[in-house]
């Protein structure tokens, strides 16, 4: 065990006494009056004894409880990306809308846009979603008879756009540009301050309002949408199809073990949340269950 380790964790929690392999420190948590929170370096998991306060990575400890200094030491030590550094080191080439595309936020109806605006009336968008979204269509082209939904970064740059077929009859409902899909859709209009809610697809991230679509992928640990979740929310929304249980749990248990509560909103009796209307699933979102660290993790370790 390095003695460095030992002189950050003591830096911010204080005095403690070894018995075997545990170091044993007052607890940030629940703040009990002797020392029990024991910290196992070989192992590297934490665990109160008093309020069930476990980890499967010492580093939580540091980034929640220790101060800048202490986290710049430890990143250093144990050789972990700062997260919060995230944004400055993550850069997402440009794209272009296609040439074909028009805009269906003009206040004059294009009759080419009806059966674009059907389709999206269908789906119960309204007009505001329709701008929110800076929704357009394209006529002809590659993409032919397609809603084009844009992504922008945090610098206000495309950087991605969805294409959704808004007529019956079509084998390939999104045909999507070949880029990259390690970014957050739209984050420059995500308010990182209120509830986010982890989706599947476009239209769900719609409905569920402030989300993320995952856009047909998974959450990775070393992706950047994963780390930016982990720096900038203590707790986060699931809501996942209804047949993709595997993956919400799979999700889940990655984002506790970084010490983010999870909430987990039931899509049962609906294909996805893009099927809900807006009120449906806010009255599902207020009754969401909640998964916690100590609650969920305890099953997983063992001291």
């Amino acid at each position: 065990m390095s003695e460095r380790k030992l002189r950050i964790i003591k830096d911010f929690l204080g005095s403690y006494y070894k018995v075997n392999d545990e170091y044993l420190f007052y607890c940030p948590k629940c703040k009990h009056h002797r020392k029990k929170l024991s910290l196992n370096f070989d192992k590297n998991v934490f665990k109160c004894w008093v309020c069930d306060y476990i980890g499967k990575d010492i580093s939580w400890l540091v980034r929640f409880h220790g101060s800048p200094e202490n986290k710049s030491q430890w990143n250093s030590l144990v050789g972990i990306v700062d997260f919060s550094e995230i944004d400055n080191i993550k850069e997402i080439v440009d794209i272009s809308l296609p040439e074909e595309f028009i805009s269906l936020t003009d206040i004059i109806i294009n009759p080419l846009s009806i059966p674009a605006r059907q389709y999206l009336k269908s789906r119960g968008l309204t007009r505001d979603d329709i701008v929110w979204w800076k929704m357009g269509y394209c006529p002809d082209g590659d993409y032919k008879q397609r809603i084009i939904i844009p992504s922008f970064n945090m610098k206000g740059n495309l950087n991605y756009f969805i294409a959704r077929s808004y007529t019956s009859g079509e084998w390939q409902k999104y045909k999507n540009p070949p880029a990259e899909k390690d970014f957050i859709f739209n984050d420059l209009y995500l308010d990182w301050d209120k509830d986010i809610t982890i989706v599947e697809g476009i239209f769900d991230a719609i409905v569920a309002g402030n989300a993320i679509p995952l856009l047909g992928s998974t959450l990775r640990e070393n992706s950047y949408i994963f780390q930016k979740i982990v720096d900038k929310c203590g707790k986060i929304y699931i809501a996942l199809d209804s047949d993709a249980e595997a993956k919400e749990d799979k999700i889940s248990k990655l984002l506790l073990s970084y010490g983010v509560d999870i909430y987990r909103v039931d899509s049962s009796g609906f294909g996805d949340v893009g099927e809900m209307d807006k009120e449906a699933f806010q009255a599902r979102k207020k009754t969401a269950a909640f998964v916690s660290l100590d609650n969920y993790l305890w099953e997983k370790l063992s001291f």
